[in-house]
């Protein structure tokens, strides 16, 4: 298996871990302990403490990117397309979303914080459009 595709496991892996670890927390605990009925939590709607709703929001910035994350791997992995830069750009997508899900989910959101956050945000855009060329010009 090739980096990029590692990094897609791991990125798929984190966007699965951040469910359970704050949102899953989160909702169990008040079901099995504080007799909040399941159906309580509702999707159209974002309710709870703020560090909950960041978590919310968190998980679905990740379920987000992870399709167009997935499509650039499929289609270097198609082409053949590797090497360090292809290796050293996927990395660097997974480590800035730890990243960016991070900051999102254990501080409250001020201006530093959130330009923190689209810090890492813009180095995941860049490392996309950066692999999509690399892919249209090595598959032209």
């Amino acid at each position: 298996m090739t980096i990029p595709m590692w990094m897609l496991l791991g990125f798929a892996t984190w966007t699965l871990l951040l469910l359970m670890a704050t949102v899953g927390v989160y909702r169990w605990a008040r079901i099995l302990f504080s007799n909040v009925p399941i159906a309580s939590f509702r999707s159209d709607r974002l309710e709870g403490e703020d560090w909950y709703r960041r978590a919310t929001r968190a998980h679905a910035n990740c379920v987000e990117n992870l399709p167009v994350f997935g499509a650039i791997v499929v289609v270097i992995s198609a082409l053949g397309l590797d090497g360090p830069a292809v290796d050293d750009l996927s990395i660097l997508i997974l480590v800035a979303r730890v990243c960016q899900s991070l900051v999102h989910v254990c501080h409250v959101q001020t201006n530093r914080f959130v330009a923190v956050r689209f810090s890492f945000f813009s180095v995941q855009l860049a490392c996309f459009l950066t692999l999509m060329v690399m892919a249209a010009w090595y598959g032209a």
